[in-house]
């Protein structure tokens, strides 16, 4: 049987960190920028983690 091959658009978007958490970028920040606060963009530039009960779905997406 071949091997399982990884999901290009999730290896695109997310990195699993040592502890085992996936980390994710923040969406929204890509276009109609005029009518966001500039306290809202700043907050958007960090990115974050992938909730617990996705988690799963998304390492499974990473494993090659």
């Amino acid at each position: 049987m071949p091997k399982m091959k990884t999901h290009s658009g999730a290896k695109k978007r997310f990195r699993v960190t040592k502890s085992g958490k996936v980390k994710r970028g923040q969406a929204g920040k890509s276009h109609i920028l005029t009518k966001k606060s500039p306290k809202r963009k700043s907050n958007l530039r960090g990115g974050t983690y992938v909730n617990v009960a996705d988690a799963k779905n998304v390492k499974e997406m990473l494993q090659s």
